[in-house]
């Protein structure tokens, strides 16, 4: 019975315009047709064998290392690991009075609770820099930005405009 549906295909006249053109877009940019697409796809998986080279098992630690490479998340997931550890980069002290803001085009902005605690990281900024390469080296961290508390604002947003602001709403 397939071999009656074989010769029945074979005998059906085809139209030698359509062949025509998918051939010639095929020779000329390269894709191919759907039935040739389906066709490509059989005999692949016809040709695959259950105890091949490729058809191993592969561990979860592997597969996740591996999709770590493929998305390029190495150097999120080090500058997480950085901001997280933090306290052992510049010590229990340091950190209570300090943390990682935002990291921006190598530079690494620092958050202090006072411009005292600002000048000292300033001044420790040779090491801290140092330890930070050493340790994390995929983050590339170029420069550190020492920032004080910030002072309250009435700017809201990023668009806002120049004037008087809120003061003239006071009466």
């Amino acid at each position: 019975m397939a071999n009656n549906n074989e010769q029945s295909r074979e005998n059906a006249p085809q139209d030698f315009a359509q062949e025509f053109y998918w051939k010639m877009r095929e020779a000329i940019t390269g894709r191919l047709s759907r039935d040739a697409k389906r066709i490509a796809e059989k005999e692949q998986k016809a040709n695959s064998r259950p105890f091949e080279k490729g058809r191993d098992f592969v561990k979860g630690g592997d597969a996740i290392g591996d999709l770590m490479k493929a998305f390029r998340w190495e150097s999120q997931l080090a500058e997480a690991d950085l901001f997280n550890k933090w306290a052992d980069i510049v010590g229990d002290t340091n950190a209570a009075s300090s943390q990682p803001e935002t990291l921006t085009n190598g530079t690494l902005t620092i958050r202090c609770k006072s411009t005292a605690w600002a000048t000292q990281l300033r001044l420790m900024q040779a090491q801290i820099l140092e330890k930070i390469n050493a340790a994390y080296p995929e983050v590339d961290i170029k420069a550190l930005k020492m920032l004080g508390p910030d002072a309250p604002s009435w700017k809201k947003g990023p668009r806002s405009v120049p004037g008087r602001g809120p003061r003239d709403t006071y009466g």
